[in-house]
Formats: C-alpha cells, sequence, structure tokens
C-alpha cells in the first residue's frame, strides 16, 4: 500500500488555498457572523486548525493500537477549539500551517506496512491509514468551501 500522488500533494498544499480566499478581508471581517447559527470563517479556520491535533492524535493510536475505535469529534466539547477561539486569527493560521508542515513531511515517509494500519470511525467502520487521510483532507475540503461561501456573503453586506 501506497500513499497516492493526490493525497500527497493535497496534504502539502490544500489548506494554502485558505490564504487566498480570506487574504481580501480584514480580522474583524473574518470573526463576524454571517449566517445565523453558523460558524463564523474564524471558527471554521480554528476548527481546521484544531482538528489537526486531533487527528495527529488518531494516527498515533493507530501506529500504535490494534484497531483503535474513535469517537465522534465535536469540536464544541474540544477544550482546545474553544480556547484557540481567543486567540488570534494570524496564531491560529501559523499554528495551522506548523502543524500541516511537519504532517506533510511525516506522513508520505511512513512505510506501506503503518499505511495500512486501521482504526475504527463511528460512521464511516473500520478505515486503513490511507482512507482516513482522504476523510481528513475531504473534511477540510468542505470546511475550505464553507470559508469560501461565507466570504461570498461577507462580500453582499
Amino acid at each position: 500500500m501506497q500513499m497516492s500522488s493526490s493525497v500527497s500533494t493535497r496534504l502539502h498544499y490544500q489548506h494554502k488555498s485558505l490564504l487566498d480566499i480570506i487574504d481580501e478581508f480584514s480580522d474583524d471581517e473574518i470573526r463576524r457572523s454571517v449566517i445565523t447559527g453558523k460558524w463564523s470563517i474564524f471558527e471554521n479556520i480554528v476548527h481546521l486548525q484544531t482538528y489537526q491535533h486531533v487527528f495527529n492524535a488518531r494516527i498515533r493510536q493507530i501506529l500504535s493500537e490494534n484497531n483503535p475505535q474513535f469517537a465522534r469529534y465535536s469540536a464544541e466539547a474540544d477544550p482546545l477549539f474553544l480556547e484557540n477561539c481567543g486567540k488570534s486569527t494570524r496564531e491560529v493560521i501559523q499554528d495551522l500551517i506548523s502543524v500541516r508542515k511537519d504532517m506533510a513531511s511525516a506522513l508520505p515517509a511512513l512505510p506501506s506496512t503503518d499505511l495500512a494500519k486501521t482504526g475504527t470511525h463511528p460512521h464511516f467502520g473500520n478505515m486503513h491509514l490511507l482512507k482516513w487521510m482522504n476523510f481528513f483532507l475531504l473534511h477540510e475540503a468542505h470546511h475550505l468551501f464553507a470559508i469560501f461561501r461565507l466570504g461570498a456573503e461577507l462580500k453582499k453586506k
């Protein structure tokens, strides 16, 4: 089992589109609630940044345990998410980029035997590490698109 170039490339570069998406907005705009009951751009960014830490912990568990079972992640119940909502946008993005740099160098270097190790997701079931990476990247892409849409809503106001 090998990591595809698609996974490796997205792992290295997908998150960087965030900077292009939010470049035209002030920090006040990024933090502004645009759609009632939905996260702001900032809260989406904090979620992406915080979930990277959760994902890294899950990878470590998958690598060290036999098919660990994971509970559903809830940002609102995560003390790190709540704590990071109090940080500056710059601090959050710097952490996101720094953690991703480490992930992008470490994960493609894993041997195929490690990529085949599994963990069980509460909704998607038993997945090998490569599927977990695809899940992580698709989840991130979903939030990047949500940020893109929120930016479009901000422009309308």
